[in-house]
């Protein structure tokens, strides 16, 4: 994998973190866009849970 699309993953799940921590979304929406996050980049560990 490379670095670009690590900091791209990084980043789009910062940026889902906010949303969830300012309440505009729920932990539902949260874990299932995660889940997406995490099977278009290849991501195989949440190494955050």
């Amino acid at each position: 994998m490379d670095n670009k699309k690590i900091l791209r993953y990084s980043m789009q799940l910062s940026m889902l973190k906010q949303l969830l921590s300012k309440k505009l979304i729920n932990e539902t929406e949260y874990q299932v866009i995660q889940k997406r996050l995490m099977k278009d980049y290849g991501i195989v560990s949440n190494i955050t849970a």
